[in-house]
C-alpha cells in the first residue's frame, strides 16, 4: 500500500527502580508503559503487558537492587512477555548489572554468574542490552548481542568542577586495578593521580597497605565503581587523611549500602559521598555526607539514540569504552 510503520518507543519498568524509570520517562517526554506485575502466593512472578506493544522498540528498565534473584526473574519473564508479545526489538536497561562482580574465576570450582546472566538475558529474547559502569569492561564479551556501556564518570568530574575547590586535587584509585579509570579521571579534573595499595584479609575487608603518590595539602578524591559494605572508602578515607589530605571525597556509580556500609559512612573520615541513583538510596536512612545524583538523563540520551538508530560513544565523546 506504500505505508511504511511509524517506529514506536515504549518504556516500561520492573519493580526494582520505578524512580529512576519514572525520570527517564520525564527526559524522555513519555509516559511509562503499563504493565501488571504481580507475585502468586507460592512466590512466582506474573507479568502481562496492558496495551499493544506489536512491532515497538521495547525498553525495559530493571537493575540488580535487593532482592536480586528476584528482580532478575521478574526482568526475564519481562522480556520474554515483551517477546511474545510481538515487540519489534527488546532492550534491556540494567543500570547496574546483576551478578557483575563474578565474572571470573578467582578460586577453583567457583560460577562465573556475570556470564551466566549474560546468557539467560538473550536466551529469555533480549536483543541489547544498556548498563552502566560494569564492575569489568570485559564482561561485554559475553553477549552474542550489542552492549552499550554508559559511565557516570563524566558525571562526577562536572560535580566536582561544580565545587570550585581552590585547593590542589588528587584523583584517588581504590587500587591498582583501577589505576587506568583514575588517570582518565585526574586529566578530567585536573589533578594528581593517587593510587592505594589494598589487602582483602576477608570478602567485604579492605586493608590499605600503602598511598602510593602524594595527597599532602590535596582534596582527595576517590572513584569507584560500587559502594557495598563501604570497607574499602573508609579504610582509603582513613589512610588519606593520615597521609595528610585536607578533605577526602569519594564518588561511586553504584550506591548498596550493604550491612554496615551506611554507619560506616556517617563515622567515617568520607566528607562527602556521591553516588548515583541506578540502584534506589533511602533518603530517611542515608547519612549527611552522602549525596545522590541522577543518571535519568544519561539513560534518557542513550535510549533516545538507540531508538533513533544513532550513534550512543557520541554521547560520551567516544571515551564510554575507556572506563
Amino acid at each position: 500500500m506504500g505505508l511504511a510503520p511509524q517506529k514506536r518507543l515504549t518504556l516500561v519498568s520492573g519493580s526494582s527502580n520505578p524512580g529512576l524509570a519514572q525520570r527517564i520517562a520525564d527526559h524522555l517526554g513519555c509516559e511509562l508503559g503499563g504493565v501488571t506485575l504481580k507475585r502468586f502466593a507460592n512466590g512466582e512472578t506474573y507479568c502481562r503487558y496492558e496495551s499493544s506493544i506489536r512491532g515497538d522498540d521495547v525498553f525495559i528498565v530493571q537493575t540488580a537492587c535487593d532482592p536480586v534473584d528476584t528482580h532478575l526473574m521478574e526482568l526475564l519473564i519481562m522480556i520474554d512477555a515483551a517477546r511474545l508479545a510481538s515487540a519489534k526489538r527488546i532492550t534491556a536497561v540494567v543500570p547496574w548489572y546483576f551478578y557483575a562482580r563474578q565474572d571470573k574465576k578467582s578460586r577453583p570450582r567457583e560460577a562465573i554468574a556475570a556470564r551466566l546472566v549474560a546468557d539467560i538475558l538473550q536466551t529469555a529474547g533480549a536483543d541489547r542490552v544498556l548498563t552502566m559502569d560494569l564492575h569489568a569492561g570485559q564482561a561485554q564479551g559475553f553477549f552474542k548481542i550489542p552492549v552499550d556501556h554508559m559511565t557516570a564518570v563524566p558525571l562526577f568530574a562536572q560535580y566536582v568542577g561544580d565545587l570550585n575547590l581552590e585547593e590542589p586535587l588528587a584523583a584517588v584509585s581504590p587500587d591498582t586495578g583501577r589505576a587506568k579509570l583514575a588517570g582518565k579521571f585526574a586529566e578530567m579534573i585536573g589533578g594528581e593521580l593517587v593510587i592505594l595499595n589494598k589487602v582483602r584479609p576477608g570478602h567485604n575487608e579492605a586493608k590499605v597497605t600503602t598511598v602510593i603518590g602524594d595527597v599532602e595539602g590535596r582534596v582527595a578524591i576517590m572513584s569507584d565503581d560500587i559502594v557495598d559494605t563501604a570497607g574499602t572508602l573508609v579504610a582509603g578515607a582513613a589512610a588519606l587523611k593520615e597521609a595528610g589530605a585536607l578533605k577526602v571525597y569519594a564518588c561511586a556509580t553504584h550506591g548498596l549500602f550493604n550491612g554496615p556500609a551506611l554507619e560506616r559512612i556517617a563515622e567515617s573520615q568520607i566528607d562527602r559521598l556521591v553516588v548515583t541513583d541506578t540502584v534506589p538510596v533511602d533518603p530517611l536512612t542515608k547519612p549527611d555526607n552522602v549525596e545522590v545524583l541522577s543518571v535519568a538523563g544519561i539513560l534518557a540520551e542513550t535510549i533516545q539514540n538507540v531508538f533513533a538508530d544513532d550513534s550512543v560513544s557520541a554521547i560520551f565523546a567516544g571515551e564510554n569504552q575507556l572506563f
